[in-house]
């Protein structure tokens, strides 16, 4: 390892649906962090490393920073704020417009209660022109003092490779806090429940709200074979039947994708198995969160 070898903790902040985990699983170079349309995916911390020659970078990321509407909202809020001094650097994506809307004023204010070097990443370059995107880093220039300024595009990886660069330059120096092979803290249980939820959400599309949970109840090595069961939690009757549909339909093709996608992460054969629960109002209960994997750490 070299003499000026750097080490430390990234975070990445922004509202919901900014990319955050787009840019997070293609700077590690396989898919961690859930993806969907809709906003607020991301509910847990979650921890990738990214090691190369020059240093480790720990990402941790986030749930998008918002005004809390229930329990769960306050709990993804919390680990939002909570992690801005917990870090090196804080990677704060935006989208690449003029406009900063009452969003965005919000996380300035956060931003201006913390001593850590701010990087603004504006995202989604690859949606503008090039002429589009100075007035938008003019703008938030004037917002807040950056570190650094780095435009990019998590989609196709434009400029990510600079990045990199400007994260390690405010990382302190020292050894590696994970082995080269480690890509995420994330518990594979946890990780298979959140690759469920995102297929239900792509699959389910605009039909049911966010408010679904994945419990894994059983995951067991036989014979070569993973064996999963798991329950879909959502929040009414009404729901349950969307998300079995049509004789089973809409649970087979959930099961069917999610099963290729755990496949492909687990590296073996997997035999799915998916159940659908009614639990009133989850998301307000602190027990139930607890039960669904949304824990603080200590």
């Amino acid at each position: 390892m070299k003499d000026n070898y750097k080490s430390g903790f990234a975070t990445l902040i922004g509202r919901p649906n900014v990319g955050k985990s787009t840019l997070m699983n293609y700077l590690i170079g396989q898919k961690i962090a859930i993806t969907s349309k809709k906003p607020q995916t991301t509910r847990n911390r979650i921890q990738t490393v990214l090691t190369t020659e020059d240093g480790q970078i720990v990402f941790v990321d986030t749930p998008g920073i918002h005004k809390a509407k229930n329990k769960l909202g306050e709990y993804m809020v919390h680990i939002a704020e909570r992690s801005l001094n917990e870090v090196d650097v804080v990677l704060w994506l935006v989208e690449p417009t003029t406009f900063i809307g009452a969003g965005e004023r919000h996380i300035i204010e956060q931003l201006k209660k913390v001593r850590t070097p701010v990087v603004l990443v504006i995202n989604k370059i690859d949606m503008v022109k090039r002429e589009e995107l100075l007035p938008a880093i003019d703008t938030y220039r004037k917002e807040y003092d950056f570190a650094d300024i780095v435009p990019v595009s998590a989609r196709n990886g434009d400029n990510t490779d600079e990045l990199v660069k400007v994260i390690l330059k405010y990382l302190p120096y020292g050894p590696q806090f994970y082995d080269e092979d480690t890509v995420t803290d994330q518990p594979e249980r946890q990780i298979v429940a959140e690759l469920i939820r995102e297929k239900a959400l792509h699959c389910l599309n605009e039909e049911i709200p966010h408010g679904i949970a994945v419990a894994i109840e059983r995951m067991k090595m036989e014979r070569k074979v993973m064996h999963i069961d798991a329950t879909i939690i959502c929040e009414r009757d009404s729901h349950k039947g969307i998300i079995i549909g049509k004789q089973g339909s809409m649970l087979k093709k959930i099961g069917s994708t999610a099963r290729y996608e755990i496949e492909r992460m687990l590296d073996c054969k997997v035999n799915l198995k998916l159940w659908v629960k009614v639990q009133k109002n989850w998301r307000d209960s602190d027990y139930m969160m607890k039960n669904f994997g949304y824990r603080e750490e200590e």
